[in-house]
C-alpha cells in the first residue's frame, strides 16, 4: 500500500535564512512558522493537505559530492514503509537520520538522483529527538 502523501522540493543552504527569505520573497510567500538558523519551510512541509508542494531549507556546513544540494522530499505518515518499498522499486538506500523533529532515508533513484523519504515527528518523538 501506497502511503506517500506530499512533496517538497528541499534546498541545502549554507545559510538557511539567505535562502529561504529570497525564495519567500521571490514567489510572494511567508515563511512557515518555526523558521530558525537550522530549517525554514514555505508551503506547509510535510503537509497532505497542501495543493501544492512545500519547500524546505535545511542548514548544511558542507554539501557532499554524493548528494544533490536541490532534491524532492516525500512524506510517508506510515514512515519507514515506503522506503522498503522504493528500494525494492530499483532505489538504493544511502542513508537514515533523525534531525530537527524530522526523520528520513536518504536514497538514490535508479539513475543516481537523491531523494528523502520521511516524516515529521509528532509531539513526544519530536521533543526527544532535538
Amino acid at each position: 500500500m501506497v502511503s506517500l502523501s506530499s512533496l517538497s522540493i528541499t534546498f541545502d543552504c549554507k545559510d538557511v535564512a539567505v535562502q529561504s527569505i529570497f525564495w519567500a520573497d521571490l514567489l510572494g510567500a511567508e515563511l512557515d512558522e518555526g523558521a530558525n538558523e537550522f530549517v525554514a519551510s514555505i508551503g506547509g512541509v510535510h503537509n497532505a493537505d497542501s495543493p501544492t508542494p512545500g519547500m524546505l531549507f535545511l542548514k548544511v556546513d558542507d554539501r557532499a559530492d554524493s548528494k544533490n544540494p536541490l532534491h524532492i522530499d516525500l512524506d510517508d505518515p506510515g514512515y519507514p514503509g515506503d522506503v522498503e518499498r522504493a528500494v525494492s522499486l530499483g532505489a538504493e538506500k544511502v542513508a537514515s537520520f533523525d534531525e530537527f523533529g524530522v526523520e528520513w532515508t536518504t536514497l538514490k533513484d535508479p539513475e543516481g538522483n537523491v531523494f528523502d523519504i520521511g516524516r515529521r515527528k509528532l509531539g513526544d518523538e519530536a521533543e526527544s529527538s532535538s
